[in-house]
């Protein structure tokens, strides 16, 4: 299983962007992860459109909430069903625009609190992390 983080937009900060990778490159030892950000929804769709049999995701306050229990054993699911690549979507600070929420029709919500775009983006990447150390047994979620 392959999983791409799909950022809407740039992560300005340099602390935000430097866990953001430190987390990504703790995935790579799980699963294969690539973060890309796009500069806007056209450039999303296209991604989307290009990777039509991945599972996309889209990042949301509405979405279906998790705890990271619940989320380690969908992502196990996932990858026990063979499902090839789980696509995440993040927006920006503007959220989403109507036509990418009815392209991903799958909506996660990382808590019912607003954060900004870039402490979701590292909070998903910890969680997805979280997840692989659950499935794998690792002290680490403790």
């Amino acid at each position: 299983m392959r999983i791409r983080l799909l950022l809407l937009g740039r992560t300005r900060r340099a602390e935000p962007r430097a866990l953001l990778d430190e987390y990504v490159k703790r995935i790579s030892r799980s699963c294969p992860i690539e973060a890309t950000e796009v500069r806007d929804v056209a450039a999303a769709l296209k991604k989307l459109d290009a990777n039509r049999a991945a599972t996309a995701v889209l990042l949301d306050a509405g979405g279906k909430p998790y705890d990271s229990q619940a989320f380690a054993k969908w992502l196990g699911e996932q990858r026990d069903r063979g499902t090839r690549e789980i696509i995440f979507v993040c927006g920006d600070a503007d959220g989403f625009p109507a036509e990418l929420r009815e392209r991903v029709k799958q909506k996660v919500s990382l808590s019912a609190m607003t954060y900004s775009h870039e402490l979701a983006r590292v909070m998903l990447a910890e969680q997805i992390y979280r997840a692989f150390a659950i499935l794998s047994n690792s002290p680490y979620p403790r």
